[in-house]
């Protein structure tokens, strides 16, 4: 698949095709990349054009000596979507790409049809958390190939009914090779951009486009409390639970999470 050049970086993206179908752009959470989107792509692309990419530094994208701040990263999914001819498009943000997603809808909203916000939160982190973080980070990831490192990063990602299933340790083991080949270097930069992030919270009234706000019940990093403040803010946003879902809901519950984005896909017409 094929690199782009936007913004001052090269991403790496994926793209199903297919001339005159609506289009779908889903954006990872930190840590993971667009292999999260797997399931979605799976469903979706005999109807839609699907589109996934990596964020700068993450995946398989440019690892760039800067613009790791969430405004640069958001600005570098709004030039992807232009280059790609891909607006109006149904852009689908899990945590750090729900971010993304609720900056372009709010500044850019000719890009979108609609927004998808899965485990995200439009707050900036709390103060106490973002000290300990952005001090403790750097020495985390160090170590992050190891087993002792890895267990706790997949506790934030997951939910106990994943991580406890034996049907799913191939896949758990998977994702483990996937975080443990994280270039250290630059996803410390990665995180840093969206643990200081600032808050679009006062943005969120702005958004009018038809908006889905998604979070599971087993979601440790991003309580089921910030989705709900997302949803009071954003005009006529609709929210759902996904059960036995933790943070990472479109690998954990693919099925429920497909479901519901194509009801709510299906019913903008209608509903909004």
């Amino acid at each position: 698949m094929p690199n782009i050049k936007v913004n001052g970086a090269e991403l790496y993206y994926e793209d199903t095709g297919g001339i005159g179908k609506e289009v779908i752009v889903f954006s990872h959470s930190l840590f993971l990349n667009c292999r999260m989107f797997d399931a979605q792509v799976a469903a979706f692309s005999s109807r839609f054009r699907c589109i996934t990419y990596d964020h700068r530094g993450q995946g398989q994208s440019e690892v760039t000596a800067s613009g790791y701040d969430m405004e640069t990263v958001y600005e570098d999914a709004a030039q992807l979507i232009r280059a790609l001819d891909a607006a109006p498009c149904h852009f689908v943000g899990v945590e750090m790409g729900g971010y993304i997603g609720m900056r372009i809808a709010s500044r850019q909203p000719n890009l979108l049809q609609s927004l998808t916000l899965i485990e995200t939160s439009a707050d900036r982190d709390a103060e106490q958390d973002l000290s300990r973080s952005t001090t403790k980070l750097p020495q985390a990831l160090s170590w992050i190939r190891s087993g002792p490192a890895l267990q706790p990063s997949m506790e934030g990602l997951f939910g106990q009914k994943f991580l406890a299933d034996p049907s799913r340790a191939v896949q758990r083991e998977e994702i483990k090779r996937q975080i443990g080949a994280i270039n250290r270097a630059t996803i410390v930069r990665a995180a840093a951009g969206a643990m200081t992030r600032h808050s679009i919270y006062d943005e969120l009234v702005n958004i009018h486009i038809p908006t889905l706000i998604l979070v599971g019940d087993q979601d440790v990093a991003t309580i089921a409390e910030k989705s709900k403040r997302m949803a009071a803010k954003i005009p006529n946003a609709k929210m759902g639970m996904i059960p036995g879902a933790g943070h990472s809901a479109t690998i954990e519950e693919p099925e429920t999470v497909n479901k519901l984005l194509e009801l709510f896909i299906n019913n903008l017409k209608r509903d909004w």
